[in-house]
């Protein structure tokens, strides 16, 4: 069952958005939980403040506005460094091969992985929407061994039976599927509701 409004004002969430392509998924990511009232905990390394600037219009300094909490990737001070602060999971939107590579091997460089470290060692929700294509033997078995750690692999491949039209409809139902891993409800998320009736011309 969806989590209800109220109990979702108390509730924290980590964001990390690392360098790969497709920054506009962890950008829309801050937006709605502000919308739905979910305390965002985030990160932002270096590569995707170059990435945020190459592939979107928006500032860094904008992005980071979104976010209750803002923490540098050096920052292994942070609270969401430790195990000891409570938060409801984390979502790595997108997540590099890097990222999910230090997250596979615990040997984490950045605040970004160690916070997916602790998520996962602490038994929370870690989705990973993992951005890149094609994927050799190699990416495989890692991505593999993430979810038998308990990661959940969620690569951003949108739906087409809500006829999109825009970029942005894909990155809002990829978005509205990474809340849904999590048991978070977005009223705006399009859902599949069965087949549409023919009529007899068809």
């Amino acid at each position: 069952m969806a989590k209800s409004a109220e109990r979702l004002e108390k509730e924290h969430l980590v964001v990390g958005i690392s360098g790969a392509s497709g920054v506009s998924y962890g950008i829309r990511l801050i937006e709605v939980l502000r919308e739905i009232k979910i305390e965002s905990h985030l990160v932002v390394t270096k590569a995707a403040e170059m990435t945020i600037a190459l592939e979107t219009r928006h500032k860094v300094k904008a992005v980071k506005a979104l976010a209750d909490h803002v923490y540098a990737p050096a920052d292994i001070g942070a609270p969401i460094a430790s195990g000891t602060f409570k938060t409801k999971g984390m979502i790595v939107a997108p997540c590099s091969v890097r990222s999910w590579s230090e997250i596979a091997t615990g040997v984490t460089t950045s605040l970004l992985t160690r916070a997916a470290d602790v998520t996962l060692k602490e038994h929370r929700p870690l989705v990973l929407i993992v951005r890149e294509t094609p994927l050799h033997a190699g990416h495989l078995r890692t991505l593999a061994q993430l979810a038998e750690m308990g990661a959940i692999i969620l690569p951003p491949m949108p739906a087409f039976y809500d006829e999109p039209h825009k970029i942005s409809d894909f990155v809002d139902q990829v978005v509205g599927r990474a809340l849904d891993l999590l048991g978070y409800d977005w009223p705006k998320q399009k859902r599949w509701t069965g087949r549409r009736k023919t009529s007899a011309a068809d």
